[in-house]
């Protein structure tokens, strides 16, 4: 029997490189385009392409014998969104229709406004308040376009990302400082507000979990994923605690206030400032049809996906995270 071949778009990121390491642990054979193969470890076992999502023919030409196209690329630092993000849909459209794959999107939050809050299902009204939630819906308008003349397509959207190997998210650039031991927690929320959170690994699950699916799948498929819900905005902090062997650990607001002034030169402070809206309110994505679909939601336990998340991130030696709580207090103690 042929192996199945994927191509994976945005392989050295977050999302995309979880989901290249479980497609080749599935028996998938992984093709993954990027800028600069380097990147790639040897010991992935991709195939690694040198080519730029913002250029058609190498999206078509890398495709080819591929039935899956994850598209997980997005410009670097919420830079250029309106430039780039379009065009580099249009070209994984056209490697699809071209080679007959299913497009994999991670979808997110930004499409959905305050009509829609707080509790979000596949068909809740899509009228965003931000210049990326705009451009999401048209990204999913032009998939659901493309689907009506045989391009399939799956979005499984999620809480905000972290995982060991996601270094562009909010868990890792705002409440932790990757490399450095955990001795405070930058919290962006207000107090008593909940927020959603997707470990990696859970969401790539997930999404292979529908891929073997496929022939159940709608042309134009769309799952939210429940992943883990922090009731109060303090739950995270106090898995990050648990994980350092400090629950006493200490607590600060992030600065906001800084991300106001400096946004008129700091582009990527005016993109996080947007999403502040987010941290204000609570906005949670309801997994009901996917629980339906599959029968369960792939759900690693908070206090093990945040450890691993550290380890990863350089955050608890190796050493250190292979001991107890218990043992981390009775060091603390003496």
């Amino acid at each position: 029997m042929a192996r199945r071949m994927a191509l994976v778009l945005g392989a050295t990121g977050g999302i995309g490189g979880e989901m290249a390491r479980q497609l080749t642990a599935a028996g998938w054979m992984v093709r993954a385009l990027t800028r600069d193969s380097a990147r790639l470890g040897a010991a992935d076992g991709w195939e690694g392409l040198k080519g730029d999502a913002l250029r058609r023919g190498d999206v078509v030409g890398a495709a080819e014998g591929a039935s899956l196209i994850v598209h997980a690329v997005n410009p670097p630092g919420y830079r250029n969104w309106p430039q780039t993000v379009l065009p580099m849909l249009d070209n994984t459209l056209a490697a699809a229709r071209a080679s007959g794959a299913r497009i994999v999107l991670p979808g997110t939050v930004y499409n959905y406004g305050p009509d829609a809050f707080p509790l979000i299902d596949e068909d809740s009204p899509q009228n965003p308040t931000s210049r990326k939630g705009a451009i999401r819906v048209e990204m999913e308008r032009r998939l659901r376009a493309a689907a009506e003349q045989g391009v399939r397509s799956l979005i499984v959207r999620s809480g905000d990302f972290f995982g060991p190997r996601a270094a562009n998210n909010w868990f890792s650039q705002g409440l932790v400082k990757p490399g450095k031991p955990v001795t405070v927690v930058t919290n962006p929320g207000a107090p008593g507000v909940g927020h959603q959170w997707a470990y990696l690994p859970d969401v790539a699950a997930t999404m292979m979990a529908l891929i073997e699916r496929e022939s159940d799948l709608a042309p134009f498929a769309r799952f939210h994923m429940g992943g883990h819900w922090d009731g109060d905005g303090r739950t995270m902090v106090g898995a990050i605690g648990r994980a350092v062997g400090r629950p006493d650990l200490n607590v600060k607001r992030f600065p906001w206030w800084l991300l106001s002034v400096a946004s008129p030169v700091v582009p990527l402070f005016r993109e996080l400032r947007e999403m502040r809206y987010l941290w204000q309110t609570p906005v949670r994505l309801d997994n009901r049809r996917l629980v339906r679909f599959l029968g369960k939601e792939p759900h690693t336990p908070l206090d093990e996906a945040v450890r691993a998340t550290l380890i990863g991130l350089g955050c608890i030696a190796v050493d250190s995270a292979a001991r107890s709580p218990e043992a981390h207090e009775t060091a603390r103690a003496t």
